[in-house]
């Protein structure tokens, strides 16, 4: 069965065992405390029963005290027993007598200095105990980091009129999807907007909420500061991590470890993190795919080859760990991901490529399937960006990410017969000549690390990637609604089109306006904003219902069958990617920042002193 369906287990709480004779013991303390207690009572009953918190505080920690060292186990001897009685009923009348002390002390007073005493020592119970507990459960201390805020979270207006408005626009979109969910389905994960309803997908587990929490940075970041308020108070109140969910959710929630800045999301990014902990402990370190984030237990996909974990779900970790040692100063979270590292570089690459399953109790290939789209992706995008949130000082994953773009391209790139260069999958040695959308962040990628190639291969690197961006256009003007299918094909006599019925959905997804968005900022072409603003009219013209915005399940029709599933990922990528693409360079500048795979913005580490948040 998979953990993601298990139910919560039930913890017996431990209790010591106490033998019958010092349980009698136990009997007669608690009565001679019960006696002693009333007596003093009584002394101030006056002017601060029930409320001296003082007094019966003072009352019942001594015997709980008693209580305590009474109950030695079963071991207790009577002779022991009987010494202890001594020392016992000499603590209890000493502790009664500076009872009496204090109450009589106390009746000297005014009853409005009384009352004002009582307001003081709760005050300094509080105190004390803030940060301690949060909704009855006990939470970590966590150690002060100082916070310096990268430049560029939120950006000026463009003073180009036109790219001004399309960047409005966009906004107005997102607040239309913002308003139709926060209405329809508030604290739902997703929306469905042609029902006007709430929506939960097996993705998420049984964590609520996930819209809210995608789309946390894309409003700050679109200064809709009244709408981030709101998610920003429902996830400190209403989100829980105590109940049963997939890993995957690590990459779902992960921004909780970068963008926020306040406590209580530091805390549960903290929170999160440790739940997920559990899921490494398998022979090798290579986590499990699916964890019981209560029990522990982790399990793997069941259609996963041979119990296999996924390449782009452990490989998709390393930002979030490395970032939450940053914000928790423990170690054990980098050490985690390193050490995939470390089993991924013993292992033999079939053409220096990454098959997409690894066993993780052999520490062993299953099926040698590769794919730069589905079950790969950002494997090879966390190679890159390790090195670059690191201030580039990561070697490592420096070169691991060029040797595997150098397979990528020597086994896997080919060229059209009209010249569209695509990226195939390979299967045991053959190729399947298809592209899935979500390979076209590729682009993206390939642009982003054109400037650190080896050798002269800057220039070679960025032609690569735009060379996939106009093949990845291409796939969305063929379409009878302008919109990208889920994967198109090279075979056959078609190029850029898909022939399965089953690929011809489109479910908001972010990958090409992503590679928009890196194409233009390297480069400044103005055609990427125009493709991007082609895709903004598609959106509008197909994908926007009364309640939201919809999937369509046939890009290749030209009277849209909307699928009724508004995206979290929309809010958090799709629209912010249009967002940034219409914004001038120095919001979200890429020398301070690096997104995720969700496009959550993680801090670049400058040095040291560069701390990504801070406790006060």
């Amino acid at each position: 069965m998979p953990v993601a369906t298990l139910l919560p287990f039930t913890v017996t709480p431990n209790r010591k065992s106490a033998s019958p004779t010092s349980f009698r013991l136990t009997e007669k303390f608690i009565l001679l405390l019960v006696f002693s207690a009333f007596i003093t009572l009584c002394f101030g009953a006056i002017f601060f029963l029930p409320d001296s918190s003082k007094l019966l505080s003072g009352v019942f920690f001594h015997s709980s005290a008693v209580e305590t060292n009474t109950r030695t186990g079963p071991d207790s001897s009577d002779s022991g027993s009987a010494g202890n009685d001594e020392r016992v009923l000499a603590k209890i009348r000493k502790d009664h007598e500076k009872a009496l002390l204090e109450a009589k002390d106390t009746l000297q007073k005014r009853p409005d200095e009384i009352k004002q005493d009582i307001i003081n020592e709760k005050a300094k119970v509080a105190k004390e105990s803030k940060g301690q507990e949060e909704h009855g459960k006990v939470v970590t201390k966590l150690p002060f980091v100082q916070y310096h805020r990268p430049p560029g979270a939120t950006g000026h207006e463009p003073v180009d009129p036109e790219t001004r408005d399309r960047r409005a626009k966009i906004k107005e979109m997102m607040k239309h999807a913002w308003d139709s969910y926060r209405h329809y389905a508030w604290g739902s994960n997703e929306l469905r907007p042609v029902s006007k309803q709430g929506h939960s997908s097996n993705l998420f587990g049984s964590i609520k909420g996930a819209t809210i929490v995608d789309a946390l940075d894309t409003l700050y970041i679109m200064e809709m500061f009244e709408e981030f308020d709101a998610a920003a108070d429902w996830v400190e109140k209403n989100l829980d991590f105590n109940v049963v969910s997939s890993f995957k959710t690590l990459i779902t929630w992960c921004h909780l470890f970068s963008f926020i800045f306040s406590q209580v999301f530091r805390r549960k990014a903290v929170e999160l993190g440790e739940k997920l902990l559990p899921a490494f402990k398998t022979p090798t370190g290579i986590p499990w795919a699916l964890l019981n984030l209560k029990s522990g237990i982790g399990r793997n996909w069941p259609w996963a080859s041979g119990g296999s974990s996924i390449l782009a779900e452990y490989g998709t970790l390393h930002l979030e760990f490395m970032h939450l040692s940053k914000l928790s100063e423990n170690p054990d979270f980098a050490q985690k991901v390193m050490n995939i590292r470390k089993v991924l570089n013993r292992l033999e690459k079939p053409q220096g490529l990454y098959p997409n399953y690894l066993n993780p109790n052999s520490g062993q290939w299953g099926q040698h399937h590769v794919s730069v789209g589905g079950l790969g992706d950002s494997f090879y995008e966390y190679l890159l960006k390790a090195w670059l949130m690191s201030d580039k000082t990561d070697e490592e994953g420096k070169k691991m990410y060029y040797d595997a773009l150098q397979a990528i391209e020597t086994n896997l790139m080919r060229k059209s017969t009209t010249g569209l260069t695509y990226i195939a999958e390979w299967k045991g040695g053959l190729l399947e000549h298809k592209m899935g959308h979500l390979t076209c962040f590729a682009g993206g990628m390939i642009a982003l690390g054109a400037d650190g190639a080896p050798g002269d291969k800057t220039g070679h690197q960025m032609e690569q990637a735009a060379e996939i961006a106009r093949t990845c256009h291409e796939s969305y003007t063929r379409t009878a609604l302008k919109l990208g299918p889920e994967a198109f094909r090279f075979d056959g006599g078609v190029e850029a089109i898909a022939t399965r019925q089953n690929e011809k959905y489109f479910i908001l997804r972010p990958e090409v306006i992503e590679t928009y968005m890196y194409l233009w900022r390297f480069t400044h072409d103005p055609k990427y904003r125009e493709w991007g603003w082609e895709a903004v009219q598609a959106l509008e013209q197909h994908c926007k219902v009364e309640g939201g915005y919809s999937g369509v399940r046939d890009v290749y029709v030209s009277t849209p069958n909307h699928d009724d599933v508004q995206q979290s990922f929309y809010l958090a990528e799709t629209l912010k990617y249009l967002y940034l693409l219409f914004s001038d360079d120095d919001h979200l500048p890429f020398d301070h920042w690096v997104f995720n795979t969700e496009a959550h913005p993680l801090p670049v580490i400058k040095d040291k002193t560069d701390r990504p948040n801070e406790v006060e």
